[in-house]
């Protein structure tokens, strides 16, 4: 074999070793992606729970999250005192999602509202059903409060907040005066909170979120507070890009989140966000008055303003035909953003 031919084999064998290289690189690559999904999946998998409901009795046939308004019912769940049973929800928020718009409502029930309690027989503060009956009983009794149906809900813990918060790398609110909270750590401590935008990470988050006692409008301005965290949420994780979190998100949701919502639909749902931010979150306003009976304090929703929320939400859900508000009437509705 001449030189010409020596030089030759030796690209040809040089050209094999990479190609046996790269291919083994791809292998390797191919198969940890699959195996990373997988225990992705898995781990999101196991918060999945549909409590034995097809579909909401107020709907005539299944939704598609892909394709259709549906509603979402969030449940903060305060379950540390109870030993993680059945304990009360600290926040209850209705969300509406309209696909073609490609729009959120946000509706807070605050959590103090009086209202019947579905299956229990009696009226009581709206934050008691989940004591009394679990996650059914809420959605049931929210169902019955807002006359819409609840096609699906995600139930989270404090723990939960605060983990996928501090994953996201922490979040940035705007908060709306000067106060002071102490956080639920077992070594907890005074979080200051100054008017303005500021960065916090998962303890200092639900501080900001549960905070009452030094807001001169109770829970009407903490109901205020959580969208304003959603909205913050909803920015940092649209923007989030490391897919290695991801795998930490989906362990903590299938340890501490429970929900109807299926891995599929989720990730269906997300690629639809197309161009989504805060700014396509409206909120609805649910007007209430304080009163006390029989020495305990409620919330009373006003009547008008609760008849207005309910059309505004079923309007966006499509379960009634568009009004025309030229004629002098007003939306329940503030953007927010």
């Amino acid at each position: 074999m001449n030189r010409k031919q020596l030089k030759k084999e030796k690209k040809r064998r040089s050209r094999k070793r990479i190609l046996y290289t790269l291919l083994s690189l791809f292998i390797v690559v191919a198969g940890f992606g699959i195996y990373f999904v997988y225990q992705t999946l898995q781990a999101a998998s196991e918060s999945y729970n549909d409590l034995g409901r097809e579909k909401s009795e107020l709907r005539e046939e299944q939704v598609s999250i892909k394709s259709d308004p549906i509603s979402i019912l969030l449940m903060g769940i305060e379950d540390y005192e109870t030993g993680g049973v059945n304990g009360r929800t600290d926040t209850l928020i209705v969300l509406t999602y309209n696909p073609e718009l490609n729009t959120v409502k946000m509706m807070s029930i605050p959590r103090d509202t009086l209202v019947e309690i579905v299956g229990y027989d009696r009226d009581d503060k709206i934050n008691h059903a989940h004591a009394f009956g679990g996650k059914e009983m809420t959605i049931n009794t929210v169902e019955k409060f807002l006359d819409i149906p609840i096609d699906y809900y995600a139930a989270v813990d404090f723990d939960a907040f605060i983990d996928i918060v501090d994953i996201l790398g922490g979040v940035t609110v705007n908060v709306p005066f000067d106060f002071h909270q102490k956080t639920m750590a077992p070594n907890s401590y005074y979080v200051y909170f100054n008017e303005g935008p500021q960065r916090v990470n998962g303890e200092e988050a639900l501080a900001f979120v549960r905070m009452r006692k030094m807001d001169p409008r109770g829970d009407i301005g903490r109901t205020e507070r959580q969208q304003e965290f959603i909205r913050a949420v909803v920015d940092e994780a649209l923007q989030f890009k490391s897919i290695t979190k991801v795998d930490d998100i989906a362990n903590v949701i299938g340890e501490r989140v429970e929900t109807n919502v299926k891995i599929s639909e989720g990730i269906s749902m997300f690629l639809n966000l197309t161009g989504f931010s805060s700014d396509n979150i409206e909120s609805v306003k649910l007007d209430t008055v304080p009163e006390t009976i029989n020495g305990i304090s409620y919330q009373i929703a006003i009547t008008e303003s609760l008849e207005e929320a309910k059309l505004e939400l079923k309007e966006h859900l499509e379960l009634i035909e568009p009004r025309n508000l030229e004629d002098g009437n007003t939306h329940n509705s503030e953007n927010e953003s």
